[in-house]
């Protein structure tokens, strides 16, 4: 099972349990059209063979350091849940995307987060025996050699069905970062194969809470054609309607286990690691905290550069990383990107890309308890 409470992402459930008091809250509440041969040819067989798909799980952190510096990487199609629950405007779900997964993992999207250090450099092997089509492996921000960039194109290397290849992809670029399929890659991103990359600094000081957060605008029509339903997708004419934060609409984002919510006590620095993992801009903004931007795409920002701020626009593979002082009225504030419309689930309002910036002191109110109705946590 994955761990959303993994050292960097999040609290766990015993974490979450115990903020809220010892009785829990149960008590209280390429640019083709897809190929046919990987379709199945009727609307039947299209439900056969979607009900014996896994359902992703949350993205996990996977110490790459503590693997010996190895990681095997495979993709596998799933169903994903972005809002399970009829609250909100959900049912919210994409019947089939190509999720990522590290080693005997779960399958997630985003997938894992492969965290390693400041000049531990990584073996990632692609496992595609079992696939079905064609990938690769991209990674931002590191310097490589040629043949390790991950592009079919440009390298000559594309792992076909049946096939292993393993990237050396030097963690010599400190920062957070992104990887994602390079193969037909207007497909297989919008497909869910994109994920996180760290490098943390040598001497790398953790702050109180630090968590990774990856936006992502979908147009559902690709999935549902990869899933066999008779609709038309046309990457030239994208409309986006599903907006997630770590592959979550709201109010899933706020179940402390399948969503992320940012847990703080009062006067915690808190840190993070905002990945832009869609096709559009989202302008991040959280309400009554100021925050500086510290990192850009692995960059370290000088302090002198540096200002506070409230809302941070994030472009296409960007990675901002944010730090401020848990220092409001402890309360339960928003995150959420100020394109408005991307904070809804259909015409549902508010849904989408939203988040919650919660103090533990807040956790006994009524409010929360229905937050967390809302969202499906049941304790």
């Amino acid at each position: 099972m994955s761990d959303i409470g993994a050292p960097g992402n999040g609290p766990s459930r015993r974490d979450f349990l115990k903020a809220t008091g010892a009785g829990g809250l149960a008590a209280t509440a390429g640019c083709t059209a897809p190929s046919s041969q990987n379709q199945p040819t009727t609307q039947q067989q299209a439900m056969e063979s979607q009900s014996s798909l896994p359902t992703t799980s949350p993205p996990e952190v996977v110490n790459v350091d503590e693997q010996g510096g190895k990681v095997t990487l495979s993709s596998t199609p799933a169903k994903h849940e972005v809002h399970p629950l009829d609250t909100m405007g959900g049912p919210v779900e994409l019947p089939q995307v190509w999720a990522f997964q590290a080693d005997d993992r779960d399958p997630s999207v985003p997938g894992p987060i492969l965290r390693t250090t400041e000049g531990e450099d990584m073996e990632v092997t692609f496992d595609n025996t079992d696939g079905m089509r064609a990938h690769t492996v991209h990674f931002h921000g590191v310097r490589k050699t040629w043949k390790n960039d991950g592009v079919p194109t440009t390298t000559g290397i594309t792992i076909e069905p049946g096939e292993k290849h393993t990237y050396d992809i030097p963690a010599n670029v400190p920062g957070t970062h992104v990887y994602h399929c390079h193969f037909q890659t207007q497909r297989h991103i919008d497909m869910g194969m994109y994920g996180i990359f760290r490098v943390d600094p040598k001497g790398y000081e953790e702050a109180d809470k630090e968590h990774f957060l990856t936006f992502k605008d979908w147009d559902s029509r690709l999935p549902r054609q990869m899933a066999g339903e008779n609709v038309n997708y046309n990457p030239r004419e994208r409309h986006p309607d599903v907006f997630t934060i770590n592959g979550k609409s709201a109010p899933r984002t706020l179940h402390p286990e399948d969503g992320s919510p940012i847990i703080v006590k009062q006067g915690e620095t808190v840190r993070l690691h905002l990945v832009n993992g869609g096709y559009m801009s989202h302008p991040m903004h959280i309400h009554n905290h100021r925050f500086q931007v510290v990192e850009k795409d692995g960059g370290t920002i000088p302090e002198a550069a540096r200002h506070d701020e409230d809302v941070t626009n994030i472009a296409p593979a960007e990675r901002h990383t944010i730090e401020f002082e848990a220092d409001a009225d402890p309360g339960i504030y928003l995150m959420h990107c100020h394109k408005v419309n991307h904070v809804m689930n259909g015409r549902s309002y508010p849904g989408g890309m939203l988040g919650g910036l919660v103090y533990e002191d807040a956790m006994d109110t009524d409010i929360f308890k229905q937050l967390m109705e809302y969202a499906g946590y049941e304790g």
